[in-house]
């Protein structure tokens, strides 16, 4: 049986789609925390929105009756782990993993972001 690769096709960026309650509230939380700019809108009220920040990319998707998930929905690498964890407990967001260094080599530690989106944080070590 022949693979993806026996046909030459390659993979371009892959985004997190994070769903969340309040489009707005969302958009304020990575804009105004997380340093994100906002790079596409679409939809009247907005339904979906383009976030960027450096290399990373995510996709909000309004979901009015959103419900967490129980486990991580998306991981990002960063340039100062330490430094976001204290963001984010500065900004009293729920930490639930706290900073530790892993034994696969990162630095990392997991929070829920406003909507209970689980985020897995790491920096290599």
């Amino acid at each position: 049986m022949k693979t993806i690769a026996d046909h030459g096709i390659r993979f371009g960026r892959i985004a997190a789609m994070l769903p969340v309650r309040n489009i707005e509230k969302a958009h304020d939380f990575y804009v105004g925390v997380l340093g994100f700019e906002k790079t596409f809108e679409n939809g009247t009220p907005v339904g979906f929105m383009i976030l960027k920040q450096g290399n990373a990319e995510l996709h909000l998707t309004l979901q009015p009756t959103h419900k967490a998930a129980p486990f991580n929905v998306a991981h990002m690498l960063v340039s100062d782990v330490d430094a976001l964890h204290a963001l984010c407990k500065g900004h009293g967001l729920r930490i639930i993993k706290g900073l530790q260094d892993k034994d696969y080599g990162l630095r990392a530690f997991v929070f829920e972001d406003p909507d209970g989106n689980r985020i897995d944080v790491g920096q290599v070590i």
